[in-house]
């Protein structure tokens, strides 16, 4: 029995790699490509504050709510055919997206591309894993994939600035045609199949009780941010908590849960997973909120605004890169400490300050540190605060905080906005840019739009930074100062 020589496999991984990467960068970018679109988008569909909401966090509930389920799918019926159906109708989702007529077709293609997406990311770190067996190697490989998916969220709005300044709106989805194309080209060759031992069948009862938890809880306070308390939003919310309570219950029944909820018993793993979710939810809603200051408060250029991203989206990835090497030096503790504090720091900056540009540079360089931090830690931290046998649920609840903390940021930051925005504004339509795009609006009328577009904005991010204050001051008193293995965990 002949084996492959370690130069050949090296070389098959090192060239399936890139293959790999490029529908893992696809998937992060477009949960953030939208954040400077907006405006484009807003002139040409006329999407209402609701409707702009779920244009941009349909996508990363999608993503969030089905990225286990498809894991178990993969392990069961093989890695290797679910990315390239996955890839294929991500494809589709994106060329239906670019030609959208209605704001509920553009919201239907980017659920799609949502849910193609959620096939994508397990299956590709699943791919990894079969690509690089050298522990080593395969630490390197994962680093690079965690960079990736990082850089995707930070180059996402910035990509988009400059593809609106040349072309309409649809170009932000047609960029991924390309990278798909290419993808289902080469993966055959490049890649092995992959099928895992986990037991058990997927509960589409579950998967479909948990998304629709989701989408009614944040479907209701999205109504209330928007119109005020109503009976549909009421009802809404509390049928979403309802729904959430009782797959959580369900869970425990089950011999092979959809999540684990024994995990959240070790503090490390608890605290590992929110600070995956939050910082996303931080990040997703400023920057969002930002691409629309930038543009329709101060009047910056859509290519301007983009290259404003760029230091933060350098700090960001740049940081991710760096931080294995760093964590070694200085503890996963500490690297925690430092990513809450800094995320906090960034976001005070503009709130505490006057505001201008310079400003909102530097706190998107300083967060970036934070943000870069929470990419390349998290999913470590998770894994290595469980029993070896359990790394593989942990890592997918890690990667799912992320996507879910994605769309929450968006969902419940932005309604928080929305809400001083109907509270404090002329009352004259429901977002900034539809207030701004009335005939024969009065001076004192946009001023008025633009100071309760701020004051949300500067909410927003208050309470975030508030958020991350307190996990950061928690991380002090509660995390142990080696975070080690499980065995660590017990004795704290």
């Amino acid at each position: 029995m002949t084996h492959p020589t370690p130069s050949r496999t090296g070389v098959r991984a090192w060239l399936g790699l890139p293959a790999v990467l490029g529908p893992v960068l696809l998937v992060s970018m477009d949960g953030s490509i939208l954040f400077l679109a907006l405006p484009s988008i807003g002139r040409a569909l006329d999407p209402g504050a609701g409707q702009t909401l779920w244009i941009l966090d349909g996508y990363g509930f999608a993503v969030g709510s089905l990225l286990i389920a498809f894991g178990n799918i993969g392990d069961r019926y093989g890695r290797l055919r679910l990315l390239l159906a996955g890839a294929a109708v991500f494809g589709l989702g994106s060329a239906a997206a670019a030609f959208a007529p209605t704001p509920e077709l553009l919201i239907a293609a980017r659920v799609l591309m949502g849910v193609a997406g959620a096939t994508l990311l397990p299956s590709a770190l699943a791919v990894l894993g079969e690509l690089f067996p050298d522990p080593r190697q395969r630490a390197r490989a994962i680093g690079i994939f965690a960079a990736t998916f990082a850089a995707g969220f930070a180059i996402g709005p910035v990509l988009g600035g400059l593809l609106l300044e040349r072309f309409w709106w649809g170009s932000v989805f047609l960029v991924n045609l390309p990278v798909v194309a290419l993808f289902l080209c080469v993966a055959p060759a490049l890649l092995k199949d992959v099928r895992a031992t986990r037991p058990g069948r997927v509960d589409l009862v579950s998967v479909v009780t948990s998304a629709a938890g989701l989408l009614l809880t944040v479907y209701g306070l999205k109504r209330a941010a928007a119109d005020g308390l109503s009976a549909s939003a009421v009802t809404a919310g509390l049928a979403g908590i309802a729904a959430l309570v009782w797959f959580g219950l369900r869970q425990r029944q089950l011999p092979h849960p959809l999540i684990d909820f024994t995990l959240f018993r070790d503090r490390v793993f608890t605290f590992a997973v929110i600070t995956g979710l939050l910082p996303l939810a931080a990040w997703s809603a400023t920057a969002y909120l930002a691409g629309i200051y930038l543009q329709s408060v101060l009047g910056i250029p859509v290519r301007q605004a983009a290259l404003l991203a760029l230091p933060g989206a350098v700090a960001l990835t740049a940081t991710c890169v760096a931080a294995p090497a760093v964590v070694d030096r200085i503890g996963k503790r500490a690297a925690l400490l430092v990513c809450h504090f800094s995320i906090a720091a960034g976001l005070l900056l503009p709130v505490a300050v006057a505001g201008g540009v310079g400003w909102y540079v530097l706190s998107t360089v300083v967060a970036g540190v934070g943000y870069g931090i929470s990419f390349a830690v998290v999913a470590d931290t998770a894994v290595g605060a469980v029993p070896p046998e359990r790394a593989g649920a942990a890592g997918a609840i890690a990667e799912t905080s992320n996507e879910i903390g994605n769309a929450l940021g968006i969902a419940l930051l932005g309604s928080l906005a929305a809400l001083f925005f109907r509270l404090q504004g002329p009352g004259l339509a429901p977002t900034l840019d539809e207030t701004l795009q009335l005939p024969g609006l009065a001076d004192t009328s946009a001023a008025a739009a633009k100071s309760a577009f701020v004051t949300g904005l500067h909410a927003a991010a208050l309470v975030a930074a508030l958020l991350h204050l307190a996990l950061g001051a928690l991380a002090l008193r509660r995390l142990p100062r080696s975070l080690g293995g499980p065995a660590v965990m017990r004795e704290a």
